[in-house]
């Protein structure tokens, strides 16, 4: 996985959620947020189709939204989303749920649809109630505000926000002049509490393209796996984690899903990126790459062991190419390879061969934003990267504060 993305396609004419036809989304200020910014939005899909897929948090104890919208995605189908920061509505019970019903019939009358075709999506402080009277009328008023403008997605990645300081959108271009073309566009929020299991966030992506909720599922599925689920930022996994994909099918225009799978693996992956750039007080963002190994599931168990590492985390913000942390990490998984034929580089310095001393680590700077880790396992021909970020004492100070 790539370090760095471009922000679109070259010839896309717009980026966010709003990019391709049949959509509008809003971001508001509705006070669950004490600064007074964006903090409830809504995407609508105007149709003519509303087949949609969802990945969510495997994470056992998962919040309200995210037991409403898997049941929503069940029968494929989705016409507009709910999303609020300043909340997570994690841990809240029967009250909790109740909630998210209850802003999902809000929306729904408020839109003139079914509240069973709502998904709804909540970020923010764990074990608080939402405040109803403030996300209902933040909701009126964001459906008020739907609009299908460049402006109108940027308010809308805004409004997801919580630690974050960017907001972060994409969009890709699928086909040609000849085949006809569609877009897919997409927003995602994130900053901490990242760790792979099928998502690591928020993310709504949207397309105009004609296609079933089977194809969506599978394509959604497909890139996930290559992109979120290779993003580890400090190993926690959130409660909410959700990834929604709308089909519109207003360009009329079915593409091959094979590029349209490989344009959404792409614009994935450039959210990825973006979420572990933007990490919580992070000064690195770290490639981990694990190739010659045995299988692709050896070359993602030993990227995953070195980015979960704290040791090899506090390394990179210290500026110190400890190449032994990595390889103490290696050796804590069951990867094929034998230690005395393991390679290390860092930033291209082959500070570790044959298992043991290689080129001089005064070779090595680390003075730039980004890090490439090379873990070579002679073992085979697989290959697979990791993104993750170096652990510094402003991550500490903002998570131990997190909550006051």
């Amino acid at each position: 996985m790539s370090l760095a993305h471009t922000n679109t396609h070259p010839s896309a004419p717009a980026t966010g959620v709003t990019a391709p036809a049949g959509f509008s989304a809003a971001g508001v200020p509705a006070g669950l947020k004490s600064t007074g910014k964006n903090d409830v939005v809504v995407v609508q899909n105007l149709g003519p189709n509303f087949t949609a897929a969802g990945v969510f948090t495997s994470n056992r104890v998962a919040a309200a939204p995210v037991h409403w919208s898997r049941q929503v995605i069940a029968d494929g189908r989705v016409d507009a989303v709910l999303l609020n920061s300043g909340g997570a509505n994690a841990c809240t019970g029967a009250e909790g749920f109740g909630n998210t019903h209850r802003s999902a019939e809000h929306v729904a009358q408020l839109l003139n649809i079914s509240a069973g075709d709502v998904a709804v999506a909540s970020t923010g402080l764990i074990g608080v109630q939402l405040p109803m009277d403030k996300l209902l009328s933040g909701a009126s008023e964001a459906v008020s505000a739907l609009a299908g403008d460049q402006n109108a997605s940027d308010q809308a990645a805004a409004g997801i926000m919580t630690t974050d300081t960017v907001p972060k959108l994409t969009s890709r271009l699928v086909g040609d002049s000849t085949t006809g073309q569609v877009i897919i566009g997409g927003m995602a929020k994130g900053a901490g509490m990242l760790a792979p299991a099928l998502a690591t966030m928020l993310v709504v992506l949207t397309t105009d393209a004609v296609l079933s909720a089977e194809q969506l599922d599978s394509a959604l599925r497909s890139a996930t796996a290559m992109s979120f689920d290779r993003a580890d930022s400090d190993g926690c996994m959130s409660t909410n984690d959700t990834v929604l994909l709308l089909a519109s099918g207003a360009s009329g225009i079915t593409p091959d899903i094979a590029e349209f799978t490989a344009a959404l693996t792409d614009a994935c992956q450039e959210l990825a990126a973006k979420l572990i750039e933007d990490a919580e007080g992070a000064d690195h963002t770290i490639a981990i790459r694990t190739f010659n190994a045995a299988t692709e599931a050896d070359a993602l168990e030993v990227s995953k062991a070195v980015s979960r590492s704290n040791l090899v985390k506090t390394a990179i913000f210290g500026k110190d190419p400890n190449w032994g942390r990595v390889l103490s990490e290696v050796g804590t998984t069951k990867a094929a390879f034998e230690p005395d034929e393991l390679n290390v580089a860092i930033n291209g310095v082959w500070v570790c061969k044959n298992g043991g001393v290689g080129e001089d680590r005064e070779l090595v700077s680390l003075e730039d934003r980004n890090v490439s880790i090379d873990i070579d396992l002679n073992a085979g021909s697989e290959e697979a990267t990791v993104l993750t970020n170096d652990l510094t004492h402003d991550y500490v100070h903002e998570n131990s504060a997190y909550s006051s």
